[in-house]
């Protein structure tokens, strides 16, 4: 029924994300939205991915006329991670950005990549990273530090049940 499922929608938790990844990963976009929706939150997704393309080739002025304004619009960075992405100058430069900012920096393993290497500014700057598991996700966003699958010497670990 309408009102009911209006009410539904009004419900949801609303948050501005910017996800960061590699664009070999687009396809991981929508499922971690579809992860999160399942918890009730309404990710508003700034990323670039291959829905919205972005065609500049100016390395200043993708990483501040195009980059930069997204990121300043959300209070959590994501970053989705997989073998790949440890080595990806843009996702490094993301997370650096959203750190100066102050955002929420949390990392979540791709579906069967939990433990793979991270990048190296995640390493230095994440709030939480976790596996795929929809309760950790969540909990991550909303401020909670979680580290799964990933050991450090400088973090503690705290899994999520």
């Amino acid at each position: 029924n309408y009102y009911s499922k209006k009410y539904e929608v009004c419900s949801m938790a609303k948050k501005n994300i910017f996800i960061s990844h590699i664009h070999e990963d687009d396809d991981g976009l929508k499922k971690t939205k579809d992860l999160m929706k399942t918890k009730g939150f309404e990710i508003r997704d700034f990323s670039i991915n291959s829905n919205k393309p972005n065609s500049a080739k100016a390395e200043e002025y993708i990483k501040y006329q195009i980059l930069a304004p997204r990121i300043k619009q959300c209070s959590t960075l994501m970053v989705y991670i997989t073998p790949q992405t440890k080595n990806s100058h843009w996702v490094n430069w993301e997370i650096e950005y959203a750190q100066k900012l102050g955002l929420t920096i949390v990392g979540v393993w791709a579906h069967g990549h939990q433990g793979c290497e991270v990048p190296e500014q995640l390493e230095n700057y994440a709030d939480a990273i976790v596996g795929w598991n929809s309760n950790c996700l969540v909990n991550a966003v909303n401020g909670e530090s979680i580290f799964e699958g990933y050991s450090s010497p400088n973090v503690a670990r705290h899994l999520c049940g």
